[in-house]
């Protein structure tokens, strides 16, 4: 197999002049840096619009884009807004951080401005657009605008008559609201049109883009309101049980996420048309697909509508191989990453198996003082080829927080591992950096923070907790040169080197 590498870093935490990373100019160079440096993929998180908590993993809708990463100064180009009103607009103040608060209230006044002078309706692109995506863009452009309406209410809280989706509240709404309808419409078109010219760029540099999606949607979407024959609703489209996972090591109450659970009987008797719609559109967006939380397809945890706790739960069955049988038939050979972290059954990992698909380690699991011995599926020693290592994902800590965070014995375990007693701490994410990548893993991607030798000041999430997390930024000219080079010369030294770039 060949040997790969990349680079894990949300479009958010891009540097850039308007308070949030977006497909500015700072995103092509960050590609082209990708190429200097040897590596073949850039892992993004997800896309989508951000709700409540700005999680990218609870968004609006699973098939719209995110309008905070519209390029403003490609507006400007066009026309349709001016330096000097971008230059007035508050974004926050501190380049380190995305301040979600002021980036809202900011941006969108900015974008209707420009949708309002784009005379976007005659635009026979976008006619295109509308027509081409009407399978899910019109609902969720009614369903934006009818948020709005309601003061950014959850779908669950509307007016009976919308809520249930009656024809009448339909058409009355839909003319009703027209123009907020389209102004939605238009910002979907014109994040589709960046992101595609930003994808197709890094695709001509030799970098493959690897999207991440959640196997769950939000209840709070456009996804779950129109179509709520797709998820464990009663007749008054309210969930009867969501999804959580149960009680560990690390919480006594395990976590209620809260997503609507999926009515997998209905998805099978369609032959899992919407797994495939929803897919088959990933491809559209992203090169390689990874899947988040792949063990929900095996068995989900199910927790009763109304649990303070996830204690109440109960496993079920998924769809297991079938759906991605399916998938295959479909589609083809589509390139996916599984991500099979957690509590692994044998039944998963049998899973994971017969799908073909590669897995994931993290290295940051592999020296736990309750494990013991060197079976661990996380040492290094033990990858299959078929596998995607990380020193730590967007939920982890970075590399040298997390060494600075773990028991006295534990960094003895690290170390002894390393077979390194000497290297300064400060210097140590290298080391470990250099393990992952001359393992035998076909792919290896490393968050930007833990080459930067970053501390948890530049951690990007702290699951089950609000109003901290997706925020960090890199700051301009901190993914210097010098780095670009380091990057390089490990890729290189380990075999990883991407020889199309």
């Amino acid at each position: 197999m060949k040997r790969e590498s990349g680079i894990l870093l949300s479009v958010s935490s891009l540097p850039s002049k308007y308070g949030i990373g977006c497909f500015s100019k700072e995103a092509y160079e960050f590609v082209d840096q990708l190429k200097a440096a040897g590596q073949s993929y850039w892992q993004i998180l997800p896309l989508g619009p951000t709700s409540y908590g700005d999680s990218p993993y609870q968004s609006f809708s699973t098939f719209a884009g995110n309008p905070y990463y519209i390029s403003l100064e490609e507006l400007m180009e066009e026309g349709v807004l001016s330096r000097e009103e971008c230059e007035e607009a508050d974004f926050g103040r501190t380049p380190k951080s995305v301040n979600y608060k002021k980036i809202y209230e900011a941006r969108y006044p900015l974008l209707r401005k420009a949708y309002e002078r784009s005379g976007i309706s005659k635009n026979p692109e976008f006619l295109q657009f509308k027509e081409e995506n009407k399978w899910w863009l019109q609902d969720y452009a009614l369903f934006r605008a009818v948020k709005t309406r309601f003061e950014e209410k959850a779908w669950t809280q509307w007016a009976e008559d919308i809520r249930l989706r009656w024809q009448n509240a339909l058409d009355y709404y839909r003319e009703e609201l027209y123009f907020d309808i389209e102004f939605h419409e238009y910002l979907q078109f014109t994040f589709m049109k960046q992101w595609k010219k930003l994808k197709s760029y890094a695709n001509s540099q030799g970098i493959r883009i690897i999207g991440d999606i959640p196997i769950y949607v939000a209840m709070d979407s456009a996804d779950t309101w129109a179509h709520p024959e797709l998820f464990q609703l009663d007749g008054e489209n309210a969930p009867f049980a969501v999804a959580g996972c149960p009680p560990d090591g690390f919480s006594a109450i395990g976590q209620l996420w809260g997503n609507p659970l999926y009515r997998w009987d209905y998805h099978r008797n369609t032959g899992y048309r919407w797994w495939l719609e929803r897919l088959s559109y990933c491809y559209r967006l992203y090169d390689v697909v990874r899947i988040d939380h792949f063990r929900g397809f095996d068995q989900y945890f199910s927790v009763p509508a109304g649990a303070e706790t996830a204690v109440e739960g109960h496993w079920e069955q998924g769809p297991g191989i079938e759906l991605f049988n399916t998938v295959r038939s479909a589609l083809g050979e589509k390139e996916i990453i599984a991500e099979d972290l957690g509590y692994v059954t044998d039944s998963v990992r049998q899973l994971v198996k017969d799908s073909g698909y590669p897995g994931m380690k993290v290295l940051e699991f592999a020296f736990d003082s309750r494990d013991s011995g060197c079976a661990s599926d996380y040492l290094p020693h033990n990858y299959p080829e078929n596998c995607v290592v990380y020193t730590g994902t967007h939920d982890n800590e970075t590399i040298s927080g997390w060494y600075q965070s773990i028991t006295p014995e534990e960094r003895k375990l690290a170390r002894d591992y390393l077979d390194d007693h000497y290297t300064p701490e400060k210097e140590l994410h290298r080391s470990f950096i250099s393990l992952v990548m001359r393992s035998q893993a076909r792919m290896c991607i490393i968050p930007l923070q833990d080459y930067l030798g970053l501390d948890n000041k530049a951690r990007i999430n702290t699951p089950s907790t609000v109003g901290t997390n997706w925020k960090w930024r890199l700051t301009p000219g901190q993914f210097s040169e010098k780095v670009v080079k380091n990057i390089g010369a490990v890729t290189l030294r380990y075999g990883r080197w991407n020889w199309q770039t």
